[in-house]
């Protein structure tokens, strides 16, 4: 039987390239966003379904249920480059409802909507879902939650033969990274071959994480071969976690 599967953010970045994965798989994908141009552009050439929703918002979320899905990618994410004393409270509150209320959206609408054995529920987090930054206090706050989160859900589906899994990414080659480069480029007054190695310093690779590479962790956990992998929190860092 053809699997369900259901990216939140799917029109741009880690998102798309999860969707793409998925689909190379012979999955039926839908991919979820609260723009619809990034979506039409992602699924050009692909069967992907699209469907316009924001993460942050209950009713919109639960409308994306009307059937169970196999696989459901909590993805859609946002942040903001800011010390604590600089943080605005609606960025802060902004950023844990998206990263942190959004997965917790998502994750309780695909199990009310009866997700089955063999289910897979996966967040994209962060390797700030394992150590703090200085620069990104609501950032990391709002992973460390969706990690808590995670390693809640697992222990409770797991008798249903359901998994719960965190991939945590360093920096990835997508736009947040890009902000992050520019932002430094702007504050520093320095070139961007400098920035992007202040960013990519704590990876031991020295690089930054392709998409694809984070989307290939998504394919495997949602295998059979990782079917007693659970409360997970993966890695994709080269090293640096």
């Amino acid at each position: 039987m053809t699997r369900r599967v259901l990216v939140t953010g799917g029109g741009t970045g880690i998102g798309k390239a999860i969707a793409h994965a998925f689909a190379a798989e012979g999955c039926r994908v839908t991919i979820a966003g609260r723009r619809r141009a990034p979506l039409e552009a992602a699924a050009e050439g692909l069967d992907l379904e699209i469907r316009e929703a924001d993460v942050a918002d209950e009713v919109q979320v639960q409308a994306l249920f009307d059937a169970p899905y196999d696989v459901v990618i909590a993805n859609a994410g946002t942040g903001v480059a800011a010390r604590i004393e600089d943080v605005e409270l609606a960025d802060w509150q902004r950023t844990l409802t998206v990263n942190m209320t959004g997965t917790f959206l998502t994750f309780r609408a695909a199990l009310r909507a009866g997700m089955g054995t063999g289910g897979r529920l996966i967040a994209i987090a962060s390797t700030a879902s394992l150590q703090g930054g200085a620069q990104i206090p609501a950032y990391a706050a709002s992973k460390h939650g969706v990690l808590g989160l995670v390693r809640s859900v697992a222990q409770g589906v797991a008798k249903r033969g359901i998994t719960c899994n965190a991939i945590c990414p360093g920096f990835v080659d997508t736009e947040m990274a890009e902000s992050a480069i520019t932002g430094l480029m702007a504050r520093h007054d320095i070139p961007r071959e400098k920035a992007l190695k202040m960013v990519v310093g704590g990876n031991p690779m020295q690089r930054l994480i392709a998409p694809e590479e984070v989307a290939a962790t998504a394919v495997f956990l949602a295998s059979g071969g990782a079917a007693s992998v659970n409360g997970h929190a993966m890695s994709v860092s080269g090293g640096e976690i």
